[in-house]
């Protein structure tokens, strides 16, 4: 059973409590951060029960009264493992938007544990060196991941940050999403030169004429234009946020580009945006865990787990887990045109999902909404969605897409 001290402690209590001759063992697993030292110290006047057991913390027993212990009055023997001093070393890559996130995670980190010390340590993967094969040519997301996981699991590094949408749905051996944080807008966004946007007042997707050439390498996004915007044609784009809305600037060639909401906001450039794109809006749903950051550790790190757990956000860690779960069940990647919008009605989650054929003329759609509370819950969520996509002719698209491997010459 569970007790809560002030609202803010949870003391967890062994049931069925072990009887001794003298009195009932109480163990307590807590954590206990600075700041509330004070209050600690008076809790047997609110828990007179607890006041007079002998308590098991850090694996020390404390005599009763607990607080009064010349163990507690040395902060870090009573502070669990998780809230020692420590040292956690950050892995991410080295591109601006990627340091920028890895920064959001970590002073998150630090406001709850201050005494912690987080070093940053970046990397240049397989996808920031290659800018010029296309993304569909990779076959699958490790690009960004792989080499960043290696030193996760040779312990080089404790957590790697990443964009969520980036990260493989069936991770190594060993390694675990230790925590989904806060969502950014997970929308898609249509930046248009500036220079058209000035001659001819373009705006949105709509409003561009027939052969107007976008730049992007995501199929889904592709994929999904073509099936609403059939007279559009589209031009490899890679490279980190600048260097795209730079090239859209410089090439002749390009009417506008496709990037994520999310990053540009992140890195206080939302003003190039001229279209939000979604369902409703340029018809365009956006990839599986889009706009979320996702912090991956170690499995058998219980230390950094316990960490990471206080800095996540329920709602989003259970819609991210519910996308993610559709796309193990559909075995989507980065080649795969697989869409989704996802939000939060009430207590019940919404999502929409959509499977389009590379060549875009051919897709196939559903939604649901349900009561999602755990996990386990997401999961069934996730996958009782690409059932009904399978069901309703998804499922020949995937196979169809795994046959051919190479984008048809209409989408290139």
């Amino acid at each position: 059973m569970l007790v809560r001290l002030l609202s803010t402690l949870t003391v967890t209590l062994s049931t069925p409590f072990k009887q001794t001759r003298r009195y009932n063992r109480v163990i307590f697993e807590i954590t206990i951060h600075p700041h509330l030292h004070h209050e600690l110290t008076h809790c047997n006047c609110l828990y007179p029960a607890l006041y007079n057991c002998p308590t098991i913390v850090g694996g020390k027993e404390l005599a009763p009264p607990w607080y009064e212990s010349s163990s507690y009055t040395h902060q870090s023997t009573i502070m669990a493992e998780t809230q020692s001093k420590g040292v956690v070393n950050v892995g991410t890559r080295k591109s601006p938007l990627a340091l920028a996130q890895t920064q959001i995670v970590v002073d998150a980190l630090k406001k709850n544990f201050p005494d912690h010390e987080f070093n940053i340590h970046s990397m240049t993967t397989t996808g920031d060196r290659d800018q010029n094969t296309a993304l569909y040519n990779f076959g699958g997301k490790g690009l960004w991941t792989s080499q960043l996981e290696e030193k996760l699991v040779n312990k080089e590094l404790d957590i790697v940050v990443h964009s969520l949408k980036d990260m493989p749905t069936v991770l190594p051996e060993g390694c675990v999403l230790g925590c989904v944080t806060s969502r950014e807008d997970p929308r898609d966004t249509l930046v248009i030169k500036k220079e058209l946007q000035d001659k001819h007042g373009w705006k949105t997707l709509a409003d561009l004429p027939d052969g107007s050439i976008i730049g992007t390498s995501s199929v889904r996004r592709i994929a999904q234009l073509i099936r609403r915007y059939p007279t559009l044609k589209f031009k490899d784009h890679r490279g980190n946020i600048q260097t795209r809305l730079r090239k859209l600037e410089e090439d002749p060639d390009l009417t506008g580009i496709i990037l994520a909401a999310a990053g540009l906001q992140r890195m206080d450039l939302g003003d190039h945006i001229t279209q939000f794109l979604e369902s409703d809006n340029g018809g365009i749903l956006h990839a599986v865990g889009q706009g979320a950051l996702g912090v991956e550790c170690r499995a058998d790190d219980e230390k950094v787990i316990q960490l990471l757990k206080t800095i996540e956000n329920e709602q989003t860690a259970l819609a991210c887990e519910a996308e993610r779960a559709l796309m193990r069940a559909l075995e989507g990647g980065c080649s795969v045109p697989i869409g989704v919008e996802t939000k939060w009605v009430d207590d019940k989650l919404h999502m929409k999902a959509t499977v389009v054929n590379l060549r875009g003329d051919h897709g196939v759609d559903s939604d649901i909404t349900e009561p999602v509370k755990t996990h386990e819950e997401a999961d069934k969520f996730g996958r009782k969605l690409a059932s009904a996509l399978v069901e309703r002719g998804g499922g020949s698209i995937l196979d169809e897409i795994t046959r051919l491997r190479q984008v048809p010459e209409t989408v290139k």
